[in-house]
């Protein structure tokens, strides 16, 4: 198979390996509330407080495993290599850990820092963050590396190039009606990819989706890249 293929997966594929997700009804994620730990505002006020939530996420993270959805998504890639790109607005490290490689993560990751100085200094971390913690490039403040709400997400050029690129585009585990990934189907569509969504929740009509799919993604991802794949 050499059709080009760009999947955007959301929180519902990590959420079947145990994880939570980062948008909750309540407020709250991992009882912290959201406008404190996910936003510019409440790092500026609590940063200790926010640090250390994600310190402990990151601690916790080794608990968690790649499901049956992660898996098939790397088997895909392994079978397209350059024809396919992994977007995901999950921070964790499932996907890296079943296999994927060619991953965007557009929303940041749990394991790395970045520096307060310069958002281009990036670096790999899996320790205790505190206020001491400095970049290894310029020694200035870090913060971890997580696109906050108010914050613009990563890749954004990347991505959109691949969209008008590619021949199917898929979005698993998550509703996609938060912009910018909300979007992703728009465009693709109109540059005549065929749409699929594969989620647990459908919607009823979305004009820029063409096939759906529904169910949990450890059960339906696997089904799907086997029926890609022939």
């Amino acid at each position: 198979m050499s059709k080009k293929i760009v999947v955007l997966t959301g929180a519902g594929i990590s959420a079947e390996s145990g994880l939570k997700t980062f948008r909750g009804n309540n407020g709250l994620w991992e009882n912290e509330p959201i406008d404190i730990v996910a936003t510019p505002e409440g790092y500026a006020k609590e940063r200790i407080r926010v640090k250390n939530f994600y310190n402990k996420l990151r601690t916790t993270l080794k608990n968690f495993q790649p499901n049956n959805a992660h898996f098939a998504l790397a088997r895909l890639e392994e079978s397209l290599l350059e024809n396919f790109l992994l977007i995901t607005q999950n921070v964790d490290d499932l996907h890296e850990r079943a296999g994927s490689k060619r991953l965007l993560h557009m929303h940041g990751e749990l394991l790395k820092l970045r520096c307060e100085n310069n958002p281009e200094h990036i670096f790999d971390f899996n320790g205790n963050e505190t206020e001491s913690t400095h970049c290894p490039i310029c020694s200035a403040s870090t913060r971890p590396h997580i696109v906050w709400f108010g914050e613009m997400p990563l890749y954004m050029q990347e991505i959109e190039l691949a969209l008008k690129e590619c021949e199917i585009f898929a979005y698993i585990g998550t509703s996609s009606v938060v912009y910018p990934a909300a979007g992703f189907k728009s465009i693709a569509h109109s540059h005549r990819a065929h749409v699929t969504c594969l989620n647990l929740e459908i919607p009823n009509f979305d004009p820029h989706t063409d096939t759906f799919i529904q169910g949990n993604a450890s059960e339906i991802v696997p089904k799907w890249v086997d029926s890609l794949l022939g």
